[in-house]
C-alpha cells in the first residue's frame, strides 16, 4: 500500500473526490456526548451539551459502513461497544482526511515549480520545513491503522498503534511545530513584498483540487492534527470499560500523545522566544549601563507604548513635560525605552520584576503632591485617562525610587498591564478550576500579542476574568496555557454536565489521571 490513501472495497472510506479535507473535518471526539444515542451515532445534532457547533457530516461513521450494516453486527454488539467502535474509527477516518490534505499541500504548493521560482531556498525551507517527513510518518501510521481495520469489521484495538507511532515515528511533528514562527513570518513577508509569489499562490489556491482553501490552512494542519490526537484517544478511554486490558492500553496511548503535544508546544514556544529575544536585543540602544538581555530563561510577556507626563518641581514653579515611553516587559525584568523607530529603541531605565510594585488607582489621583523622588504620570496615545494604575520601581540600577502612573483607554488595557506586571517570575497560581466558567471557541483566533492565546475551533477555555469591552483572560483546557482573547470568538457553555465532563477531560489531558 502506498502512502497515498485510497478507497476500500468494504467501504471504509468515501471516494477521493467526495472525501472531506481535514480543514472541514470536525471530529465527533471534540464533543463530550458523542454517541449517547442511536441518532447521534449516525449524525451530529445541535445540543447545548456539545463543545462545538455541529453539522451533519458528509462522511461515514463506523455504523454506516456497508460491511458493518450487511454483516448484521449492529444487532449483536452492545451499545457500549458500538460507541467504542465509533471512537476508534474516528481516528482512522480523520487520519485519512488529514492525509488527503497533506498530499494537496505537497503536490499543489510545495512541489509547484512556478511557486518555487518566486522564492529563495531559505524561504522555501522556512515555509514548508520538513512537511515531507511529517507526511511520511503519518503514512506509516495510517497504513497500520488501515491494516488493523482490514482484519475485522469490529476493530479490536488501535491504542498500541497510536502509542508506538507517538513514541517512535512522530518526531518530525516536533521539528515542524518548532518552525512555526519562521513559517508564519516568511509567509507574511512573501505576501507583503513579493507580488509574483502572491499572484501565483492565488492561482494555485483557485484550483478545484484546493477547494478554495488558502495555503495557510494547509500549512497549519500538522499543528492542528497533533493537538487533536489526545482528544481522540481520551474519547476512546471514555468508551472503553475500565476493567479491561484495552483500557490500560488506551491510557498508555493517551500518555504518549499528550507527551508528544507538550514537546511540540515547548519546541514552538522555545523557538519563538529565542527568536524574539535576539530580535529585541538588536533593537535596543543602552544609554545607561547595559543589561545582558539574551538568556535561555527569559521571554517577552508584554510590550507597548504610552505617553508620559513627567512632573518636575522647582523652587518657584512646577513644570510638567510630555514624553513617549515604550515598555518591554519580560518574565523577570522591565525595560523602559524611548521609541526612535519601529526597529530602534533607546533604553532609559530598567528594573527586575522583584523590584516592581503595582496597584490600581483612580483619575482623581493624577494631582500628585510634590515628591522628593522622580515621578511620572503616563497614559496611552489617546486622550482618555480613565483607567489608571501606579507602578513603583524600587532599587533600580541607579538606586532611585521611580513612581509612574499609567493610563489606558479601556478596561482590558489596564487589566492586561496589571496582570502582566503584577506577576513575578514565579509560575502563576491557578484558581479553583471547578468554580470557573467555561467557553467553547467557535472560530480560530491567532495570538497577536505575547500575552494572548492562540485558539482553535473546539478549544475549551476556563475564564479567569471577563471585561466589559469584550476581552477575556482564561486558561486553555488542553494544555493549561493562560492568556487573553476576544469573547466574540467564543460562546459560554451552560450545561453543567458538560462543564463537569470538561474538567474530567482536563484532568486526563494534563496527566492528573495518566501520570504523564
Amino acid at each position: 500500500m502506498s502512502g497515498r490513501p485510497s478507497g476500500r472495497k468494504n467501504g471504509t472510506h468515501v471516494k477521493r473526490e467526495n472525501a472531506v479535507l481535514y480543514q472541514n473535518y470536525k471530529e465527533k471526539a471534540l464533543t463530550l456526548n458523542n454517541g449517547d444515542s442511536d441518532e447521534d451515532l449516525d449524525q451530529n445534532v445541535q445540543s447545548e451539551e456539545k463543545i462545538v457547533v455541529q453539522f451533519k457530516p458528509i462522511r461515514s461513521s463506523w455504523s454506516q459502513l456497508s460491511v458493518v450494516r450487511k454483516s448484521g453486527i449492529l444487532q449483536t454488539v452492545s451499545q457500549e461497544e458500538r460507541k467504542r467502535q465509533e471512537a476508534i474509527f474516528e481516528v482512522i477516518s480523520s487520519e485519512h482526511s488529514y492525509m488527503l490534505s497533506l498530499e494537496i499541500l505537497i503536490r499543489m504548493f510545495k512541489n509547484s515549480e512556478a511557486l518555487n521560482l518566486t522564492m529563495t531556498k531559505t524561504e522555501r525551507h522556512h515555509l514548508f520545513s520538513n512537511i515531507v517527513d511529517v507526511h511520511k510518518s503519518s503514512s506509516k501510521f495510517f497504513k497500520e491503522l488501515e491494516a488493523r481495520h482490514q482484519q475485522d469489521a469490529v476493530i479490536s484495538d488501535i491504542s498500541d498503534i497510536v502509542e508506538k507511532h507517538a513514541v517512535s515515528t512522530f518526531e518530525p511533528y516536533v521539528t515542524y511545530c518548532s518552525n512555526e514562527v519562521y513559517q508564519q513570518r516568511t509567509l507574511q513577508k512573501l505576501l507583503n513584498t513579493n507580488p509574483n509569489f502572491k499572484e501565483i499562490l492565488m492561482k494555485i489556491e483557485a484550483q478545484p483540487e484546493c477547494r478554495n482553501l488558502p495555503m495557510i490552512s494547509f500549512l497549519i494542519l500538522p499543528m492542528q492534527r497533533v493537538t487533536r490526537l489526545p482528544l481522540l484517544m481520551d474519547t476512546i478511554c471514555q468508551k472503553t470499560p475500565k476493567d479491561s486490558p484495552e483500557y490500560e492500553c488506551a491510557k498508555k496511548a493517551l500518555q504518549s500523545v499528550s507527551k508528544l503535544v507538550r514537546q511540540c508546544n515547548e519546541g514552538a514556544r522555545r523557538m519563538e522566544r529565542t527568536e524574539m529575544m535576539y530580535t529585541i536585543n538588536t533593537q535596543l540602544d543602552f544609554r545607561i549601563k547595559p543589561f545582558p538581555l539574551v538568556s535561555s530563561s527569559r521571554w517577552l510577556c508584554k510590550r507597548g507604548e504610552l505617553i508620559g507626563f513627567v512632573e518636575d518641581t522647582g523652587i518657584f514653579s512646577k513644570r510638567t513635560s510630555r514624553q513617549q515611553v515604550y515598555f518591554f516587559l519580560f518574565n523577570d525584568v522591565l525595560i523602559v525605552t524611548k521609541k526612535k523607530s519601529e526597529e530602534s529603541y533607546v533604553v532609559t531605565d530598567y528594573a527586575m520584576r522583584s523590584q516592581l510594585q503595582v496597584e490600581p488607582c483612580e483619575a482623581d489621583e493624577l494631582n500628585l503632591s510634590p515628591m522628593k523622588t522622580a515621578s511620572g504620570m503616563l497614559y496611552s496615545r489617546q486622550s482618555s485617562i480613565s483607567f489608571l494604575f501606579r507602578l513603583t520601581m524600587l532599587g533600580n540600577h541607579a538606586g532611585d525610587k521611580v513612581v509612574m502612573v499609567f493610563g489606558a483607554d479601556s478596561p482590558s488595557d489596564r487589566a492586561r498591564w496589571l496582570t502582566a506586571l503584577g506577576q513575578s517570575g514565579a509560575e502563576r497560581q491557578h484558581p479553583d478550576r471547578t468554580t470557573l466558567s467555561q467557553v467553547e471557541i467557535t472560530r480560530t483566533y491567532p495570538a497577536k500579542q505575547p500575552d494572548e492565546l492562540s485558539l482553535q475551533v473546539a478549544d475549551v477555555v476556563l475564564l479567569y476574568q471577563s471585561l466589559e469591552d469584550g476581552w477575556c483572560e482564561g486558561e486553555r483546557l488542553r494544555d493549561s496555557e493562560i492568556g487573553w482573547f476576544p469573547m466574540d470568538c467564543a460562546k459560554v457553555i451552560t450545561c453543567q454536565a458538560t462543564i463537569s465532563k470538561n474538567m474530567q477531560r482536563m484532568g486526563r489531558l494534563l496527566g492528573l489521571e495518566t501520570n504523564v
